[in-house]
């Protein structure tokens, strides 16, 4: 087992790069990357970096020199040989060959397109244009490298036994995080965590950790490099990413209505089992169900991703049981701001009334909170999103008012085609 500390304490950069392969993303992506590359490949889209923590002064933690040289680097990255073939012959999801011969074809002669870097005030402005297929894997690398070079800047100050007692209480706080939840009936909870971890060697211990704590329990994890290096599941569906560009791309309010359904029914043509899962708060919940066609309801399970996740699984129980489904059969993922406590909070109220999962995000790879002064290490919320698709922009309106995102007057606009009054308003913690 790596010894974390020594390695941070003799800063050995250049043989930790922050990301070390094109894998090392989560596995959503690279099921949206085919799907795109097969129904939209010419679109283009615009990433953007956005820090919804004003507080955190990424420019002055950061070295903009560094924060390049890790971007360079990510954009000399390629396929692997032994990527490759996990890719191409690896079971997911009980199916062999997920990914089509056309689309590794491309994928192994990827280079990731060039980014755009401009400091502006105590803020880094990061942004990514391109071919749709292209930039959308952008997203999760870029997250990586401003979250664990900011903490890198904090590290940097840290004597070599400070940083073994850091890392020695962070691995104690995950263990009794763990011993808490080992031994739950029926309890499965993947890692969700790559996009703001704390480092790439945190995250793999941390999927050690939880490996060896919950056996069965732990249903694996989203980052495709650690799903190969540790032989587990490489667990993910799709993201709000995929509406926001499909209803961007729409001529009219009509099309607007449908945009958030034709995602689903590319995908449904792909997709079967447990990748049918539907995430419906890009635009809000419950207008989503309303108007959904009859065939969504067949689908496997929900994917709970913003508001109050109690209220959001009541809301989906409902409806399948309006549909004429039982939702003893349907499995609802929780995946937002998730910590021990609520999970094991989620997990009494809905077992046994549906079946429940859960993504641990942020609270699980990157949970140094109280362990520094000043709490200098820990997590914020920074995301990167598309914001604009063939010159137009995306919208996200999301079941939490604060997480919503585009210009105000397509906010607005937005609201009134999906009939969306007034929400209840959440803090976003990560």
């Amino acid at each position: 087992m790596v010894d974390i500390a020594t390695r941070v304490w003799n800063h050995k950069w250049k043989i930790d790069p922050i990301v070390r392969s094109l894998i090392d993303t989560d596995f959503y992506k690279l099921l949206m990357c085919q799907s795109v590359f097969r129904n939209k490949p010419d679109t283009q889209v615009t990433f953007s970096l956005i820090n919804r923590s004003k507080h955190v002064p990424l420019a002055k933690l950061i070295d903009e020199g560094e924060l390049r040289e890790q971007l360079d680097h990510i954009r000399s990255l390629s396929l692997r040989r032994g990527e490759s073939t996990w890719m191409r012959g690896n079971t997911f999801y009980g199916k062999r060959q997920m990914f089509r011969p056309d689309f590794m074809d491309w994928f192994e002669n990827l280079r990731l397109p060039p980014y755009h870097l401009e400091r502006v005030g105590d803020q880094y402005e990061l942004t990514f244009e391109g071919a749709w297929p292209e930039v959308m894997l952008w997203e999760i690398p870029a997250l990586a490298v401003l979250m664990e070079l900011r903490g890198r800047a904090v590290l940097n100050e840290m004597g070599r036994f400070e940083l073994q007692v850091l890392y020695a209480r962070a691995m104690t706080k995950l263990w009794e995080k763990v011993e808490r939840l080992r031994g739950v009936p029926d309890l499965r909870i993947a890692d969700f965590g790559t996009r703001r971890r704390h480092s790439f060697l945190w995250q793999d211990w941390c999927v050690q950790a939880m490996t060896e704590g919950l056996g069965a329990g732990f249903a694996g994890t989203s980052n495709c490099l650690i799903a190969k290096n540790r032989d587990l599941e490489a667990i993910g569906t799709n993201a709000h990413e995929l509406p926001m560009v499909y209803a961007a791309l729409a001529e009219d309010d009509e099309a607007l209505a449908r945009a958030p359904y034709d995602v689903l029914a590319d995908w449904h043509e792909e997709h079967e089992g447990n990748l049918r899962i539907i995430l419906p708060d890009t635009f809000g919940t419950e207008g989503f169900l309303q108007r959904a066609p009859d065939w969504l309801a067949g689908w496997t399970g929900i994917r709970i991703d913003s508001g109050d996740p109690a209220t959001g699984a009541e809301v989906a129980i409902r409806w399948w049981k309006e549909r004429g489904e039982d939702p003893r059969q349907k499995l609802v993922i929780f995946s937002d701001g998730l910590d021990e406590d609520k999970i094991l909070e989620l997990h009494a109220q809905f077992a046994g009334r549906v079946r429940v999962s859960f993504g641990w995000g942020t609270l699980l790879t990157n949970d140094f909170r109280g362990l520094t002064p000043d709490d200098r290490l820990a997590p914020f919320s920074l995301v990167c999103k598309a914001v604009q698709a063939n010159g137009k922009p995306t919208v996200k309106l999301s079941d939490n008012p604060k997480k919503a995102m585009g210009p105000q007057e397509q906010i607005d606009r937005y609201k009134q085609v999906f009939d969306v009054g007034s929400q209840q308003s959440f803090d976003v913690v990560v």
